[in-house]
This record gives C-alpha cells, sequence and structure tokens, in this order.
C-alpha cells in the first residue's frame, strides 16, 4: 500500500524546462547498471529534444524500453500534473512487474510447456514470471510449431519450455527482463569513453634554463565556471642539455606531457618552445612537472568552491561535564489537535515553558477560547507544517498578521528552510525555533541557523548519545530534544483514505471525524495516519512511543510532541520529562539515542 508507481516525467520535459528547471534528477536506488544507462539514455535524448526546438513527440518504444527496465505496475505522473491522481500508488506488488506479454492458454505439466500467444517479442536469455508466483524463469526453451526458435515476434503462439510451479491456465505472463534490452545497456557503458575536463599548456625548453610549464584553462573547460580562466606557471628543476646523438623531439615532449590516465583532465592543446639541438637528462621530469602543475590548478579550483565554517570554539576533553546544567528542563509542550471536551485548566501549566500550537487551529473557531486560555497561562508558539503548499501558502499569508494580532503569540516554529523568507517581517519580533525537520546535526549548522535569525534549534532525532554530548557541550545557541511522542517517520502527499494526492470534501473518507487511523504492517505493528484535509498531506507516525531519559544529557531543553493523549496522559509524560526520567513499557521506545 506504501509503493508507489515509478514516476515518469518525459511528458514534462519541455515545461519544465521552460520554468527554469536546470538539472533533472534520475532516482536509481538499488538499482543495477543496465536500469541507469537505460533510463540516462532515454531522458538525455529527450531533454535535447526539447532544448533543440524539434518537434517534442514521445517514442513508444522508449515508454517500452523504461516499462521493461523497471516498472512497479505502470507509471505515474506524480505530483507533476495539476489534475488529482488517482493513480499514484500500486497496492499489489511492491516490486518489478513487467511487461506483460500474454496470457497462459494451455499447460502440460508433466512436460513443463506453456502456450501463450504473445503480445509483445520474446527471446530466449529473456526472463518471464506469472502472476500466481513471486519466482521469475530464465527462457531457455522456445518453439514455434514444434520448432525451436531463438526470437518470436509479437503476435506470435509460442510454446515456452522448462515450467514447473503453480501454472494455470489463464494466468498472465509478464517478461521481468529484456535479454537485448540489458545487452544494449552494458554496451553504452562498458569500455566507454571517460569525459574529461579540458586543459592547455605551454611547455618551454630553452638553453641553460630550468624547463618551464604554464597550464591554462578556457571560459568552456567546466559549465560550472569554476576552471574559468585559470592560470598556471611551475618551473622545473631539470636544466635540458646539448645533445650528443639525437637531440628530444617535440613530438617526444608531447607525447610524455599528455599521459593524464589518473587525472580528471585531458590535454586539448600542448605547445611545445625549444631550441634546437637540446636533450632532457630526464624525460621522467616532465611527469613530474605535469603533476605539480596539475597539482596547483586543483588548489586553485579548491579555493573557488571552498566555504569557510564558523569559527566554533571547542572546550578542551577535561574540561566537559555531562552532568545536565539544571535539575528541571524547561519544557515544550507540542499539540497537533485540540479538543473541545478537553479540560485544560488540569494541564501542569507551571512545569510548562511553551506550547506549540499547531497553525490550522488558529484557523479554527471552536478553538479560540482553548486558546485564549493556553496563552493566559504559557507562551504559545505557531507551529508550521513541514509541508506547504500553494493553497495553504495563501491562507497563511492571509491569516498571520490577524492570529499574531488576534492571540499573544510568542513565536513561531519553523519547520522548513523556506520559513526564514516566509516569516521575514516577523524576524526580530518574534522567537523563531527551528523545528527537528531542519535537520540539526552538528554546531556548523546551529551557527548558520543563527546568523538566520533562530533563538532556539530542535535537535536532530537521528542523533545518539554520543552525538548530542558532542553538540551540546559546544553549542552557543538554545537548543532543545525531542523525548516524548508516536514521531514522523513519513509525510506523503498522498491520501491513504481518498487514494488520491487531492482532496475531495465529498469523498466520504470521514478524515474530519474523530477517528483513528493505522497502517498495519507484516509484523502486526501499527502505524498511526493522520490525514490533512486542507493539504493532502498524510502523516505516518512511528508505531512506539518515543520515550527517553535526559540524566546524562546537559540539554536544558526538551519538547513533549502529543496527538491525542489525554490530559492525564499528557500530564504523566511531562511528569516524567520534568525528572528527567522516561516512561517504562513494550509500547516506548529510546529511539536513536543508544545507537
Amino acid at each position: 500500500m506504501l509503493s508507489p508507481k515509478d514516476l515518469c516525467g518525459l511528458a514534462y520535459i519541455p515545461r519544465l524546462i521552460n520554468a527554469g528547471v536546470k538539472c533533472f534528477k534520475m532516482e536509481g536506488r538499488m538499482k543495477n547498471p543496465e536500469y541507469v544507462a537505460t533510463v540516462t539514455r532515454i531522458y538525455r535524448k529527450y531533454i535535447d529534444m526539447a532544448l533543440s526546438g524539434r518537434e517534442y513527440i514521445i517514442d513508444d518504444k522508449d515508454i517500452a524500453d523504461l516499462m521493461q527496465i523497471f516498472n512497479r505496475g505502470g507509471f505515474s505522473s506524480g505530483h507533476l500534473g495539476v489534475n488529482p491522481n488517482r493513480g499514484f500508488v500500486f497496492k499489489d506488488k511492491p516490486n518489478h512487474i513487467g511487461i506483460y506479454i500474454g496470457t497462459v492458454e494451455k499447460y502440460n505439466s508433466r512436460k513443463g510447456y506453456i502456450t501463450i500467444n504473445l503480445e509483445t517479442p520474446l527471446d530466449i536469455g529473456d526472463s518471464i514470471s506469472l502472476e500466481t508466483e513471486n519466482s521469475t524463469y530464465l527462457v531457455s526453451e522456445l518453439m514455434y510449431n514444434n520448432e525451436n526458435i531463438k526470437t518470436a515476434n509479437a503476435r506470435t503462439r509460442v510454446t515456452i519450455g522448462r515450467m514447473k510451479g503453480k501454472i494455470k491456465i489463464g494466468c498472465k505472463v509478464y517478461k521481468v527482463t529484456s535479454k537485448k534490452l540489458m545487452e544494449q545497456a552494458r554496451i553504452s557503458y562498458i569500455n566507454c569513453e571517460n569525459k574529461k575536463i579540458p586543459i592547455s599548456c605551454n611547455i618551454t625548453i630553452k638553453k641553460d634554463e630550468p624547463i618551464k610549464m604554464e597550464l591554462f584553462t578556457t571560459n568552456d573547460a567546466h559549465p560550472s565556471g569554476i576552471y574559468h580562466n585559470i592560470k598556471i606557471e611551475t618551473v622545473s628543476n631539470v636544466v635540458p642539455v646539448d645533445a650528443l646523438k639525437t637531440p628530444t623531439s617535440v613530438e617526444r615532449i608531447i607525447k610524455q606531457i599528455s599521459k593524464t590516465n589518473n587525472t580528471p583532465y585531458t590535454f586539448e592543446n600542448v605547445t611545445v618552445y625549444l631550441d634546437d639541438g637540446l636533450y632532457v637528462p630526464s624525460i621522467s621530469s616532465l611527469n613530474e612537472l605535469r603533476r605539480n602543475a596539475i597539482e596547483k590548478l586543483e588548489k586553485e579550483v579548491e579555493k573557488r568552491v571552498f566555504r569557510k565554517p564558523p569559527e566554533i570554539t571547542f572546550e578542551h576533553e577535561d574540561t566537559i561535564t555531562y552532568i545536565p546544567k539544571l535539575a528541571h528542563p524547561k519544557i515544550s509542550l507540542s499539540l497537533r489537535h485540540l479538543f473541545t471536551d478537553y479540560d485544560y485548566t488540569k494541564l501542569e501549566h507551571d512545569k510548562i515553558s511553551r506550547i506549540y500550537l499547531a497553525l490550522k487551529l488558529f484557523v479554527n473557531k471552536n478553538y479560540v477560547d482553548i486558546i485564549d486560555y493556553l496563552s493566559e497561562h504559557n507562551n504559545i508558539y505557531i507551529y508550521l507544517p513541514t509541508i506547504i503548499k500553494s493553497n495553504y501558502k495563501n491562507i497563511i499569508l492571509n491569516s498571520l498578521d490577524d492570529i499574531t494580532s488576534r492571540f499573544s503569540v510568542k513565536g513561531f516554529v519553523l519547520s522548513n528552510i523556506a520559513d526564514f523568507k516566509f516569516l521575514e517581517k516577523y524576524k526580530g519580533k518574534y522567537d523563531l525555533i527551528g523545528n527537528y525537520s531542519l535537520n540539526v546535526f552538528n554546531n556548523y549548522t546551529m551557527e548558520e541557523y543563527k546568523e538566520l535569525g533562530l533563538n532556539c534549534v530542535t535537535l536532530s532525532r537521528e542523533l545518539n548519545e554520543e552525538g548530542l554530548n558532542e553538540i551540546l557541550r559546544t553549542s552557543n545557541i538554545d537548543s532543545e530534544l525531542i523525548v516524548y511522542g508516536n514521531l514522523p517517520i513519513m509525510a506523503t502527499n498522498y491520501c491513504f483514505l481518498g487514494k488520491t494526492n487531492h482532496c475531495y470534501p465529498d469523498c466520504g473518507a470521514n478524515c474530519k471525524k474523530d477517528y483513528k487511523y493505522y497502517l498495519k504492517d507484516r509484523l502486526g505493528f501499527k502505524f498511526r495516519i493522520i490525514p490533512d484535509s486542507i493539504q493532502t498531506v498524510t502523516i505516518i507516525c512511528n508505531s512506539k512511543t518515543l520515550s527517553i531519559s535526559t540524566k546524562n544529557l546537559p540539554i536544558t531543553s526538551v519538547r513533549l510532541d502529543m496527538i491525542d493523549e489525554t490530559i492525564d496522559e499528557i500530564n504523566e509524560a511531562i511528569d516524567k520529562a520534568y525528572i528527567r526520567e522516561k516512561l517504562e513499557g513494550p509500547q516506548y521506545t529510546n529511539g536513536n539515542l543508544y545507537r
């Protein structure tokens, strides 16, 4: 149910280029080299076609090759299109399904023969699978009219031999791999020429003078611009001598200097200024001259791309203490939902420093009184969602001024790097807290966010105890750590209830009612699903609840994430966090703390 169909964006390439896209990313995780070769070959063809201005027509053969190399129930346009996509997920099979080639018309179980009328060509060496089985068969015996053949065209009734298993008449048959396509892909990358960066040089060999090399690049050396107009000069300690027999030739020098096999460079032009009658006593010295010049070139390139990290002062190991600075940490309480039947007066407000409320709660009139009450007893913050789509962006822009003037808001929780631009006019007037989704993993990141205006950062959930201590002992900005909650493990622009990437108010899925939805895995663990009818962004939460102790962490602020816990359950989590303890039981997890 979580396996999306593979994205195929060929039809959108011209529009994406016109929109300003400069780079296209091909996802090939866990795929073989043949997959990468096939996909890049086809997408390169259509990117060039779109840039050429020629009529943009997609060849069915290219789509068939993409389908053959890998597809999961066909292709999807993902979220590229403006129309709702009900074909986003393929729930029947999580891996490659292949191309349908026909249905079993006859089956001789004794001989292991199946007969099918081919919908697409089939060759010896291809592999096939049947819908009733997970295994694949290598086509090693292919017959037409009782004669062995090596290849069969579409609309041919053939018999395939050596087939044993759960085979029934009517079973659909799929070609999982094509021998021809795989061979074509391999040829494209085996023994092929590697592209190298072109450079040029001048070699000066004068009598009684050390050999000198000038290396330079042109504006066309590399599209990134980092190699533009570089000039390097290197001088050897070798001085040419008068030739006793055969002088060193220009051709010999060019051949020696052009040996750049193990470097990313190739000499486009080599100009040699050579006095007559000279001999280079150590021809291998030209190798050293070339190596030194290329080394200087690379150092110059490094200067152009190097970004100096911010200065951070690290304490000496002997001065480090891992004892928390405060007996009781400050507690931030994150509330994803509010409930009109909850008695929020029973919250342990004296132990709570901050309350984060999801943005959508502020625009719901049912929660006005609750938010007013919470703001009277605690500092409240607007918690921005991780994903903000265009329709929600307009809601935010039209609502933030009203919300901040209507409620006593202390600040914002920023969940996306774009939020800095989004909240530019509020910077300096309100506290800005970075959410865990900003992925703060080291002090350099913290310093950068501090420069952008954050007053506090939430540390990455991926950090273990050692990593947390390493950051906390040298941090120059307030930080907090999530210590409780069924934390999100995935956010997807897809509604599992309505089975689409678009929200239909009348779909009947009841996402707006107080129902609880879960995904159940093969081990029986239930993962909470939180739908969102505003953005159609579904959150999937961990099946176990995070609860960790901070007794060995020098953290001064902790955060508790709530979905729909009762007031008593919230207070229980607060009490444990307040004394730096954790909740015990099989339903709780330490997360990455001790990994």
